[in-house]
């Protein structure tokens, strides 16, 4: 066994727990991705122990655990604030029997020996153990070495654990994206040979593992490598119509190309999965409506971007993916092509594509604007066109501090007894007034109770508190405008 005394910083809940391990007369390793990061310093996102007591013996040493599955992992619970150290997993060494579904070994059974439950795991950087209570490493797979050449290999034969579990070849290439890593040559052609395994996962598996290469720093290093080693067809198989699909003039690459380079943009923003997603999909029907214009000399895509969001509802529902997600991803991709050029759009204009895709998601759209843009190969992310339509956003935003977004409107007004006309109007920027100063009164009831007490104030009156109101807002919107087309540099 090669043992290398090494001290890693381990929080007090996970030592405590391994100590009273110890303690009971058990031996107690960190193991898994938590030993591998913290190795390379980066910060474990959970924590995960292996014994050689029994699940009872385990569950016997602590107050407070649960365990209702089928591979032994007993759940301990800590008093630690911290969600990610709130439940340390401890699970007794295992061996596991064969696997006849590519996905899950037909038995499980414990262990006494480390090593019985070190070679069963999937990369060697995931079969390094650390005896925390000790300060000892235990490295019988060249994990440290590994680490060390920014190396992904599989523990023993690559054929073997790939039809183990198919899902471990994604795993392998997401990982590798991760870390900026290199899949090793022996693991890169036991994943293409097994490469067909995959379709016997379940499309929730892939779904989880997708959704982590797509927030990877590198997503696209890791959707090359899938494609290259033939997994991408078992994850997202339209991408791959678009390998060789060439566009218009205005791109120079083609769609695939196109669409990985907008995802990694949205990655290097660290823009949030939805924008990934729809930075992935967003062309992803071109294929399907590419016809060649004579007139222009070039390719068409007339209704790409209905096409892409049928596709992408298609995509997402296939891979299981929850329907606010999908609904909200989908509706990005079938706006993405908004007509933007300041010079003709109108505000009337902006605001429908504000209430298409919802006042929560316009900034979602304007980003994906950008990652198309630069997935085109052009340099500027953001042109004085795109700016100024964002100044115009931001404009159209401001529309909702308006009479429209008083808790009454004038057929209420006129439920509650006054007549169609002018003093309408009057009554309703009247209210808007308190309303601006005092948010809190934008109720129902209240101004129900204020417009009755308006509604009887004389003409003169009431007309002068509702033009005053309407003579503030509008200087205050002028000069609230001003601020945003500086903001974005178009004033």
């Amino acid at each position: 066994m090669s043992d290398m005394e090494t001290k890693l910083a381990v929080p007090k809940e996970v030592l405590e727990v391994s100590e009273a391990l110890q303690a009971g007369g058990f031996e107690a390793y960190l193991v898994g991705g938590c030993v591998r990061d913290l190795i390379i310093g980066r910060e474990p996102k959970d924590w995960d122990i292996t014994t050689n007591a029994t699940p009872e013996k385990i569950q016997a040493l602590f107050e407070d655990t649960f365990y209702e599955n089928d591979y032994g992992t007993v759940g301990v619970v800590t008093k630690s604030d911290d969600a990610r150290l709130k439940v340390i997993e401890v699970t007794p060494y295992r061996t596991e029997g064969k696997y006849s579904n590519a996905r899950h070994p037909d038995e499980v059974s414990f262990s006494d020996s480390l090593s019985d439950d070190l070679k069963r795991r999937d990369l060697t950087i995931n079969a390094i153990a650390y005896g925390a209570a000790r300060s000892v490493l235990v490295d019988e797979h060249g994990g440290r070495e590994d680490l060390a050449a920014k190396r992904v290999r599989t523990v023993g034969n690559p054929h073997e654990r790939f039809e183990e579990d198919a899902l471990r070849m994604l795993r392998a290439v997401r990982i590798a994206a991760e870390l900026d890593f290199v899949i090793d040559t022996q693991t890169a052609e036991g994943i293409a040979a097994q490469a067909p395994q995959l379709a016997k996962i379940s499309r929730e598996r892939v779904r989880d593992e997708l959704i982590r290469i797509v927030q990877s720093p590198r997503p696209m290093q890791a959707l090359y490598v899938a494609q290259k080693l033939g997994i991408l067809k078992y994850v997202i198989p339209e991408l791959e119509e678009g390998i060789g699909c060439a566009q218009n003039q205005a791109h120079s690459f083609d769609v695939f190309e196109h669409l990985m380079r907008s995802l990694q943009h949205a990655a290097d923003k660290e823009w949030p999965l939805d924008v990934r997603l729809a930075a992935l999909l967003h062309d992803v029907g071109k294929p399907a409506t590419r016809v060649w214009s004579e007139e222009k000399k070039d390719w068409t895509f007339h209704g790409h971007d209905v096409v892409s969001a049928r596709m992408t509802k298609k995509i997402m529902n296939d891979l299981k993916f929850p329907k606010e997600t999908t609904d909200k991803v989908s509706t990005l991709v079938r706006t993405h092509m908004f007509f933007s050029d300041p010079e003709v759009v109108t505000l009337s204009a902006v605001r429908r594509v504000i209430a298409r895709v919802g006042k929560e998601n316009i900034n979602d759209l304007l980003n994906l604007r950008v990652c198309d843009r630069i997935g085109t190969g052009r340099p500027k992310a953001h042109p004085f066109r795109l700016r100024k339509y964002m100044s115009m956003v931001d404009e159209a935003m401001r529309d909702a501090v308006s009479v429209g977004m008083l808790k009454i409107d004038g057929t209420k007004l006129i439920e509650l007894a006054e007549k169609p006309g002018p003093r309408i109007g009057w009554i309703l920027h009247a209210l808007l007034e308190e309303v601006l100063d005092e948010p809190e009164k934008n109720t129902g009831e209240y101004l129900e109770k204020r417009a009755a007490e308006l509604m009887k104030v004389d003409d003169k009156e009431l007309r002068e508190l509702g033009e005053a109101g309407k003579d503030r807002r509008e200087e205050e919107d002028e000069a609230a405008i001003q601020k945003l087309r500086e903001k974005h540099h178009v004033s």
